[in-house]
């Protein structure tokens, strides 16, 4: 399997060609930014394979208030960070990343991601008309009032996925062991975050990637697709649930190192 996933993440360098790093030269911090209904627990299995190979990896807390107020706290976590960074968001996770401007970061890699364009919101690409297919509605998607405090009052409104929807709609290729660990793991998102505009767009200069989940039931895997030719990525797609990051860490971690080595 590994070797058919690294011909997959080479043939898709169609503009650089992947190989070693310069001798002597340091390998990039690989910074994995998770996204809404999930937290940094998602990334376990990619950041030990990426561990194993000699990386540095980062798994931030991403807050789930606002793409203006997330990319904030990822930016405070690469604040802390010196040499080059390889910068991965997950879903929602991508919309934060596309608006985090540092330049140390030398390459965006997009798993099943938003990749907004500048004035864009998330909810853009879960339209109906133009990519049908997400399953993110309700019943699947509840909302609760929960404790914020730089909400309204000390409150706001998060959606969250119902936690008997949450496998067959979010993880629907993960086994039920592990689909439960994720439930129990699972972090609500301001609903405001899916209206809130992008400001302008990382990836408009920075070489990136993006991997498509083929058997997405949250962003329609033809609006991945669209996304990711607009920005230009180098793209792979696999057959994979909205959680790709957890059944499929190897192909994730190839496509992460097609960034590194390029």
């Amino acid at each position: 399997m590994r070797g058919i996933v690294a011909a997959l993440a080479l043939a898709v360098t169609t503009t650089a060609v992947a190989g070693a790093p310069a001798q002597g030269q340091a390998l990039p911090t690989i910074v994995l930014v998770h996204g809404a209904f999930a937290d940094a627990t998602s990334w376990d299995g990619v950041a030990a394979l990426l561990r194993h190979r000699g990386y540095h990896v980062v798994t931030p807390d991403n807050p789930l208030r606002g793409p203006a107020k997330d990319a904030a706290a990822i930016q405070r976590t690469l604040d802390t960070l010196s040499g080059p960074v390889v910068l991965v968001g997950h879903s929602y996770g991508g919309f934060v990343i596309s608006n985090v401007h540092d330049p140390k970061v030398e390459s965006l890699v997009y798993v099943a991601a938003f990749a907004p364009a500048q004035g864009e919101v998330a909810q853009s690409a879960l339209d109906p008309i133009r990519f049908p297919g997400s399953q993110l509605l309700p019943p699947t998607l509840q909302a609760a009032i929960v404790d914020d405090a730089e909400g309204l009052a000390g409150k706001n409104i998060d959606g969250y996925i119902a936690p008997d929807r949450f496998d067959a709609v979010f993880a629907q290729d993960v086994d039920s062991a592990t689909a439960a660990q994720m439930i129990a793991h699972q972090r609500s998102i301001a609903l405001a975050a899916n209206i809130e505009p992008s400001g302008p767009t990382s990836w408009s200069s920075t070489p990136s990637w993006y991997l498509v989940s083929g058997a997405d039931h949250v962003i329609p895997p033809a609006s991945q697709r669209f996304m990711a030719q607009r920005m230009g990525a180098r793209t792979a797609e696999i057959n994979s649930s909205h959680a790709s990051l957890v059944s499929r860490p190897e192909d994730v971690t190839a496509v992460i190192e097609s960034a590194v080595f390029r």
